[in-house]
């Protein structure tokens, strides 16, 4: 998963993310990747319009969004 958000922040990707927080809410979110650490990653959130950083191991789930969906969105 880690390689995936490298690669996402170097190409620049939104992508759409389901997430665990720890005390297991399940949320999905619209992300864009910042920086890439060794358990977290910073990204800023589209759904709380703010920096957030989330853990490797919570993400459920890991979307590229294509530009035909973002014009629809």
């Amino acid at each position: 998963m880690r390689i995936e958000l490298i690669k996402s922040m170097e190409w620049n990707h939104v992508l759409d993310m389901i997430y665990m927080a720890k005390d297991g809410a399940i949320s999905k979110r619209s992300i864009k990747i910042l920086q890439v650490g060794d358990v977290s990653f910073r990204a800023y959130c589209y759904l709380r319009k703010s920096n957030r950083t989330f853990k490797i191991d919570n993400i459920l789930a890991l979307v590229p969004i294509t530009s035909k969906e973002r014009i629809v969105i």
